[in-house]
């Protein structure tokens, strides 16, 4: 497929999907949206090779939110002849992060510059997030009498607490990467320059791992909305699974013989 808004390339098992539109800082419309999840799609379907994806942007911002000026929030009038914002939700931005969020492989998010709005969320649906100094994360959608979207709602009091979760949302102040790293909202901080170095490393080892890493990310995922007792049972149910791949013997074999493990993800 031919992609307008965004890039895709995959190489060494690291597929790289790059959010390109710089002169709106990647704003993500309707047509951005679509595109990133016909290609987390693909990839899914095995159509390209990767077992494990990065996401980063172009330019100077990560993704400014929805394209407001293009109409990406939506502007379909509802019965009472008013607009419903929301109605790009259902259709389009929801699908696409529940798409990541389920998603079969290791997510690595490379942050660079601004990460707003439904930019945020997309930020943070990512397994480990790499952000540059510059990057900040915004929850900006109080500064346009909006709410919070993308599962933003959902995923903050989750990573931060609901303390900073309000502040985040009810303020809508810059949070700097720095900040968001000592929060623990992401995972490291470095240098503008050696963002996607870093990325592409962590995302190359993802790559180099086990098919288990598929069902660790599930697990944790899922732990988000389970109990004790039904987290002990999907974790036995995991392990049943990893233990018949080719990985777990390949493993175990490396491990007897002092010699690394080389993986295949199967």
């Amino acid at each position: 497929m031919t992609y307008e808004k965004i890039r895709l390339k995959a190489a060494d098992g690291v597929a790289v999907i790059t959010l390109a539109d710089p002169a709106t800082l990647n704003a993500a419309g309707v047509d951005m949206a679509r595109e990133l999840a016909q290609a987390f799609g693909a990839i899914a379907a095995g159509e390209v090779q990767a077992r494990a994806v990065i996401l980063t942007g172009e330019g100077r911002g990560f993704c400014s939110g929805a394209n407001l000026a293009g109409g990406g929030a939506g502007r379909e009038s509802d019965s009472d002849g008013k607009p419903d914002v929301g109605a790009a939700l259902e259709s389009t931005y929801n699908p696409l992060v529940d798409l990541l969020r389920g998603f079969p492989l290791p997510i690595v998010t490379a942050v660079n510059g601004a990460a707003a709005g439904i930019g945020c969320s997309l930020a943070l649906l990512g397994d480990i997030i790499v952000a540059a100094e510059s990057a900040y994360f915004l929850q900006a959608f109080r500064r346009i009498g909006l709410v919070p979207d993308g599962g933003s709602t959902y995923l903050l009091p989750r990573l931060v607490g609901k303390a900073r979760a309000m502040e985040m949302m009810l303020l809508g102040d810059k949070i700097p990467a720095a900040t968001a790293l000592s929060w623990g909202l992401i995972n490291r901080c470095v240098p503008d320059a050696e963002l996607m170095t870093t990325a592409s490393a962590i995302a190359q080892d993802l790559a180099n791992g086990p098919a288990a890493l598929s069902i660790i990310r599930k697990l944790v995922w899922d732990s988000l909305d389970a109990d004790w007792g039904a987290q002990l049972d999907a974790e036995r149910h995991g392990q049943k699974a990893a233990g018949k791949t080719d990985d777990f013997i390949e493993g175990v074999s490396a491990f007897l013989q002092k010699r690394p493990a080389t993986f295949k993800g199967r």
